[in-house]
């Protein structure tokens, strides 16, 4: 089977944008030429990729296996492409870092406005993913820098460790705020808003309400610490939430206690062992280090 990239090209831009329309502004090409190469596509692997409902294309499991597959290597090209065109354009470098979700609303846009405001020239790629595809796109080359959550997978890294006091938060006006520190015995039943069950604040939490012998009362779960925030603001219950998402949010609508025993978001700075950092990564680097080394324990 003979696949052809511009094929691949237009299902990555469809998945990513949603839609046909999107996918063809954003490759440059008109919406029959994207729907010519997804029938392409469909037909050469033989398989139903995208299924109508409302007017819309929605993607069906074999498509979803199917982009997880390729999104490094179409990510990879755009990378090139990019690279080729900075250096025609003769731009004074490229700052390429990718990090967790937790850290992209507010510190490293932050991170990145400082650093950038002394090169006007500057091109930037920034990207937020989850930790495992972190250090696959850092080990691949498509990012110099890569903040991630541990572990760090194998021995590909120069990596720098920082654990982080996660906080309890809790929804404005709560009676739980009269106290100073909270504890599985304090919060004993009372909802929480919670990570995945993998997730290492999750885990944390649990073994702590274990040990002490108290009910912990997982209300609802979602996967991002943003949400977790939104979910307290709203009156769901108490969460455990990271240093990061607690300092960027300025809206109000909820408080913060220390919670015992102390749980932990735990990351890594990495870059490839392999492949020497360019000078603009390097400037970065320094200065990304020192200011999240502020929010550590």
């Amino acid at each position: 089977m003979s696949l052809r990239f511009r094929q691949l090209q237009a299902f990555h831009a469809v998945i990513e944008t949603g839609t046909v329309t999107g996918a063809a502004a954003h490759l440059g090409i008109s919406q029959p030429g994207i729907s010519n190469l997804l029938s392409q596509l469909e037909r050469q692997t033989q398989l139903k990729l995208f299924a109508r409902a409302k007017g819309r294309l929605v993607p069906t499991p074999e498509a979803g296996v199917l982009f997880q597959e390729i999104d490094t290597v179409v990510r990879g090209l755009d990378h090139v492409a990019q690279a080729v065109t900075d250096l025609q354009n003769q731009k004074a470098g490229q700052l390429q870092v990718v990090s967790p979700h937790a850290l992209s609303i507010g510190f490293m846009p932050r991170e990145i406005a400082r650093f950038a405001e002394r090169r006007p020239n500057l091109s930037i790629s920034f990207q937020t993913q989850y930790s495992a595809r972190i250090q696959e796109w850092v080990q691949a080359g498509l990012f110099e820098i890569g903040i991630c959550e541990e572990p760090v997978l194998g021995d590909a890294f120069d990596a720098t460790h920082f654990r982080f006091e996660c906080q309890c938060a809790l929804p404005e006006g709560s009676a739980l705020a009269t106290h100073e520190r909270l504890t599985p015995e304090i919060l004993h039943d009372y909802p929480f808003v919670v990570m995945g069950p993998e997730h290492m604040t999750n885990r944390q939490t649990r073994e702590a309400f274990d040990a002490a012998g108290a009910v912990w009362n997982a209300r609802v779960h979602t996967h991002l610490h943003q949400n977790t925030l939104s979910f307290v603001k709203q009156g769901f219950g108490a969460a455990l939430v990271d240093p990061f998402t607690i300092a960027f949010d300025f809206e109000g609508g909820f408080v913060t206690r220390k919670f015992e025993p102390v749980v932990t978001l735990d990351l890594a700075v990495i870059t490839s062992k392999h492949r020497a950092l360019s000078e603009v990564g390097r400037d970065f680097l320094g200065g990304l280090l020192e200011s999240i080394g502020r929010f550590a324990l």
